[in-house]
């Protein structure tokens, strides 16, 4: 399954990228390691809608449907798939059905919505004058069109953009109020498959019609042409030659050769891949960030660190995806913490995955997180390390203790913890300290704790008998005192500890208590989860009223060992009493 993950993980990330031919290739290898996957070929399924290739997304989202029939998403790309075939009722089906099953699903609220729009549009094209741009702005075709071109690709992440598409998306019309902005013309050209010829800034450009010259324009004033709006609000160039193109193409196959040389443990000369994709193609982070992650591999962790602090800057400017400035945070995060010698050097790194977080919450991300400050603790204990310190410690909390002055007998007790936290002679010292201070439930937890560093240890017995019988939990405390007596059989404490907790068993086998007394029990009992979950056993509510209304079965009953000692227990907590 590992294998399966990985190329999964490839066809997200190159998805995400925008190289939907290698996200269609990783998944199709992640397909033959799990066909039974439904998010598999829903993934694939986008990635040849955002080819436009419509049947082959077809064929995916109704295998999606098939191996998970109660999954929204998969009606999702199953009504994306019929919308590019314009088969518009088929579509609008398909969103209705997802639904069904998740009535308030955004994405499949406006995929209906635009099925609706489309095919009501097509219904009423004959009525209406022919549009100029046809349906370039129709349905998602329009937005798999700007992702699949790598320039309108960026834009797509610069929320201005998206909301002037969206409007002309809504109401083709508003087109003229967005012409002097580049970033629509460029959009406008991939769409209607046009080159645009850009002019220095200020100028008006020209829009060629598709199959004839362009009209000559009249010159236009001088100082018209001057006229230049502030720095702030200037557009980025745009780059629609085929050179760039060319270049970007050439940076993609430079990655890709970086890939394969990386997987060969080939790292210098994926280095030189990714370093000339770097130059051919700035606007594209994962070549900066697939660099650092060979210098992470290498041992080279200041580069790595530089590599993804230029990749985070860098996304930044380009308002890159959320998700690729994350993997480079978390990458510089795993390189600060393979330098890391001291518990301090790992502060840089925890707040370097805390910042990853905040742009995507990824499970390995956060693992990572853990580890380091696991890590980090682990060394502070290791650095404040000295039982010699320790023992000073622990007899200045000894010396508090005699005074009565228990609180600061427990700052001194945990003090030697930190500085030996496997003394159970510590834990033992500060359970009485909180026993004297009534604090019971962190009593018991250190006792617990001194048992469990030293089973042999007595005093770690009857300091949790001690507090077992003072919050009246007298089977439990007999309980402990008999496990102490088995590593000291003669330890006079223990055996103290085992007759008083007899005593009270005595008492309440006989029910001698005041009505006072009987309530606080019960109360206290009832919110014991054991005897919980003796009330809420079937067979053990048969045998208590077996003991009511029938005397032969009781009798049976008592014969069985299991059996009595629950009962037992609920005499002893006072919930029932034997007569």
């Amino acid at each position: 399954m590992a294998d399966e993950a990985e190329a999964k993980a490839k066809g997200n990330a190159a998805f995400s990228s925008g190289d939907f031919n290698a996200a269609i290739k990783h998944f199709t290898e992640a397909i033959n390691l799990a066909p039974t996957n439904h998010v598999l070929y829903s993934n694939r399924s986008a990635a040849y809608a955002s080819l436009h290739q419509y049947d082959a997304a077809l064929s995916d989202a109704k295998k999606t449907v098939e191996l998970k029939p109660d999954w929204s998403k998969g009606y999702s790309r199953l009504g994306a798939a019929h919308l590019g075939l314009h088969q518009y009722q088929d579509a609008i089906s398909a969103y209705k059905k997802g639904l069904e099953i998740d009535p308030n699903n955004e994405a499949l609220k406006s995929g209906l919505a635009d099925a609706q729009s489309a095919s009501a549009a097509s219904r009423s094209r004959a009525a209406r004058p022919p549009s100029p741009f046809g349906d370039a702005f129709q349905g998602p075709e329009m937005w798999a069109k700007l992702t699949a071109d790598p320039t309108t690709r960026l834009y797509l992440q610069q929320p201005d953009f998206v909301k002037a598409m969206q409007d002309i998306q809504k109401n083709p019309s508003k087109l003229n109020e967005h012409l002097k902005d580049q970033r629509v013309m460029q959009a406008l050209g991939v769409l209607l498959k046009v080159r645009f010829k850009a002019h220095g800034a200020g100028e008006d450009m020209d829009i060629p019609e598709a199959d004839s010259p362009p009209t000559p324009q009249p010159s236009q004033p001088a100082k018209e042409k001057v006229r230049k709006p502030d720095p702030e609000t200037e557009p980025e160039p745009m780059e629609t030659s085929e050179e760039e193109k060319e270049k970007k193409e050439k940076a993609l196959k430079e990655k890709e050769a970086g890939n394969a040389a990386y997987k060969k443990k080939d790292f210098e000369t994926a280095i030189q891949h990714y370093t000339t994709a770097m130059e051919l193609d700035d606007g594209d982070i994962s070549y900066i960030t697939n660099r650092a992650a060979v210098y992470l591999e290498m041992g080279k962790y200041e580069d790595c660190i530089k590599d993804c602090d230029k990749a985070v800057e860098r996304g930044r400017d380009l308002r890159a995806d959320y998700k690729m400035i994350a993997r480079a945070l978390t990458r510089k995060g795993t390189a600060l913490v393979k330098m890391a010698k001291c518990s301090k050097d790992y502060e840089l790194a925890i707040e370097t995955f805390q910042k990853a977080l905040t742009e995507h919450r990824n499970p390995d991300t956060l693992k990572k997180l853990n580890d380091a400050e696991k890590a980090k603790k682990d060394l502070e204990q290791q650095e404040y390390f000295d039982p010699k310190l320790a023992d000073e410690e622990r007899e200045k909390g000894n010396e508090f203790f005699k005074q009565q002055k228990y609180p600061e007998a427990v700052k001194h007790y945990t003090e030697s913890l930190r500085r030996n936290p496997k003394d159970p002679r510590a834990y033992s010292n500060r359970a009485a300290c909180y026993t004297k201070l009534g604090a019971m439930p962190e009593g018991l937890k250190d006792a617990e704790k001194c048992i469990e560093l030293d089973p042999t240890f007595s005093k770690g017995y009857t300091r949790k008998g001690a507090i077992q019988f003072f919050m009246k939990e007298y089977d439990k405390a007999l309980e402990t005192y008999q496990e102490g007596l088995k590593h000291d059989p003669h330890n006079q404490e223990l055996l103290d500890g085992v007759r008083r907790c007899v005593e009270q068993i005595n008492k309440a086998s006989r029910g001698d208590f005041t009505p006072e007394e009987l309530k606080e029990r019960q109360a206290k009992a009832m919110q014991d989860p054991e005897i919980q979950n003796i009330l809420s056993d079937p067979v053990m509510r048969q045998v208590l009223i077996d003991f009511q209304e029938n005397p032969k079965a009781a009798q049976e009953h008592t014969k069985n060992p299991m059996v009595m000692n629950k009962i037992q227990k609920l005499v002893t907590a006072g919930i029932v009493q034997m007569r």
